[in-house]
């Protein structure tokens, strides 16, 4: 499909590459990573009050300055730190809504951690399924993976 066959919409015009991009690339594509997932719903918060136009100019700074939007790495920031962060003149420099992301890394490590937490429980209840517990092993693989990688 050629640039000039492609359907755009309204909202993303011919002269914004950035928009355009994002159009044309992301938006309205499944998302099923975990930590990608996660920048998005951080982007949407700090985009309260302003336009995703924005967001998506400052996006790549904003990766840079919040550590890749890790949430462990995140999680452990301190006063220190956001103030060093509210400096960078390319991401959206909102104390509330980088204590926000703070808080918000802290509530995603806790779920993952509970969440591995439960499976581990539900393992001895399949052991007896040859099938389901292969299964729930691999589960509990892919979490422990998680776990490890985003810490308790």
């Amino acid at each position: 499909m050629t640039e000039a066959s492609k359907i755009h919409c309204p909202w993303a015009p011919a002269d914004d590459a950035v928009y355009r991009a994002y159009h044309d690339e992301e938006w309205g594509v499944p998302e099923y990573d975990s930590r990608a997932l996660w920048e998005k719903l951080q982007l949407d918060g700090f985009q309260a009050g302003l336009s995703w136009r924005t967001i998506l100019y400052k996006r790549d700074s904003m990766r840079e300055e919040f550590d890749g939007f890790d949430p462990a790495s995140i999680a452990r920031w301190d006063d220190e730190r956001i103030e060093q962060a509210l400096q960078n003149p390319g991401i959206i420099r909102s104390p509330q809504k980088i204590r926000a992301l703070i808080g918000n890394a802290k509530a995603y490590l806790a779920f993952l951690s509970r969440l591995l937490e439960r499976v581990n429980s539900l393992l001895p209840f399949v052991s007896d399924h040859h099938l389901s517990c292969v299964l729930f092993i691999q589960f509990n693989q892919i979490l422990k993976t998680l776990f490890i990688k985003y810490g308790p």
